[in-house]
């Protein structure tokens, strides 16, 4: 299997001279990238696609790299497409992503062509269990968006194309307004922090005052550090690597009270000293490491609540009698539902925190696999790596 730092690319011989013309000479095709086998991405020509009701056609303007995009373009999982994983299967991976409404689809009076949005991942069935109690990210008829299996589902860069291409289109439902004062690069922050912001909602909405302890000072991490104490947490403790020296100061930057350096101290000790013994009331496990889970569990107080928003490559042990014992409740999230981008285009828009700080890197979209390889292997300490879809 080919890893991200070993992604291979190629462009369509048939297309190579026509490519950087195609989308403004005929607008019935676009630049795409697309995974053919792990780890092997092709940049290719594809039908624009046409917007149905309920639906707009997006002309991206930016697109970033999420750490879950490494996850399909590498392994396939968590994308689902025409019932199994993504290679070969003419997809277009990339989730995280803004641009303007380019055209509308029969019914659509909520947005104007013109208009700049950020876009939520998925746009759940509508008809299903968790769909109906507003569950969208937990839709039932996760991937069931193919012919002979069409029952609604989109999630675009997991099963319908996303990002890293010129044009994709989206359910009005996933759209967000962009403030006109906001770049292209920090709006595709909105989708990260709306992560975080589901997170924080999932564990009861963090009221002002209760203290948070975030693992992890990946781009989720930050924004939960940011839109925690935007909510009104206090204290704000951050976790993170001697290699995290940046993204701790940054996270600084973000509103965070305490950092912790795992290599330096017991971070369990740490976060128990910091809130006298207690523990802390909520904890944001962003990192993904083996035994964050369990180090969650013993720094937050009986009765405290845990949310797992990063993936753990392996399953891990976790001290069950533990959690039990003092009542921590352990909750995983996915996406950014509730309508959590929203309210984190809020918080953004108002300037609580200074976002834009996360984005590091910008790349033309001919240079995606130089993009993921810099979020992938954390080239000159890049955090969010962003890729303009858009030429000048």
């Amino acid at each position: 299997m080919m890893v991200p730092g070993e992604l291979e690319q190629t462009i369509d011989a048939s297309s190579r001279g026509a490519l950087t013309k195609a989308h403004a000479r005929d607008p019935q095709t676009m630049r795409a990238w697309v995974l053919d086998g792990p780890g092997e991405l092709r940049l290719s020509e594809k039908p624009v696609p046409q917007p149905a009701a309920a639906e707009v056609l997006v002309r991206i303007g930016a697109t970033a790299v999420c750490g879950t995009d490494l996850e399909v373009i590498g392994r396939g999982a968590p994308a689902l497409v025409r019932g199994g994983l993504p290679f070969n299967q003419n997809f277009t991976p990339g989730h995280e992503y803004m641009g303007t409404v380019a055209k509308l689809g029969a019914g659509v009076d909520e947005f104007a062509v013109g208009d700049r949005v950020a876009v939520e991942i998925h746009a759940g069935c509508g008809r299903c269990e968790r769909c109906r109690e507003g569950m969208y990210t937990s839709c039932l008829n996760y991937g069931m968006n193919y012919p002979g299996n069409d029952k609604g589902h989109r999630a675009n860069g997991f099963t319908t194309d996303g990002g890293f291409a010129e044009y994709a289109v989206n359910h009005v439902n996933t759209l967000v307004r962009v403030p006109p004062a906001m770049s292209d690069e920090e709006a595709t922050l909105i989708v990260t922090a709306g992560t975080a912001t589901y997170g924080l909602d999932v564990l009861g909405g963090l009221i002002a005052g209760q203290s948070l302890v975030v693992i992890g000072p990946g781009p989720i991490g930050l924004m939960a550090v940011g839109v925690g104490k935007a909510l009104g947490a206090a204290p704000v403790i951050l976790i993170g690597t001697q290699r995290d020296r940046r993204r701790l100061d940054i996270g600084r930057r973000f509103g965070a009270d305490e950092t912790v350096t795992v290599d330096e101290c017991n971070p369990v000790e740490a976060v128990r000293r910091l809130t006298h013994g207690r523990g802390v009331n909520y904890a944001m496990e962003c990192s993904g490491a083996p035994n964050a889970v369990n180090q969650a569990a013993y720094m937050v107080s009986r009765g405290g609540r845990i949310c797992l928003a990063a993936f753990a490559h392996e399953p891990v042990l976790v001290d069950v009698a533990h959690l039990v014992s003092n009542n921590i409740y352990v909750f995983g999230i996915r996406g950014e539902g509730r309508s959590a981008t929203r309210r984190a285009a809020a918080l953004l828009a108002e300037q609580r925190f200074p976002a834009g700080l996360v984005h590091t890197h910008t790349f033309s979209l001919v240079e995606v696999p130089t993009a993921i390889r810099y979020a992938a292997e954390r080239v000159e300490d890049a955090i969010k790596v962003v890729v303009k879809i858009r030429e000048p």
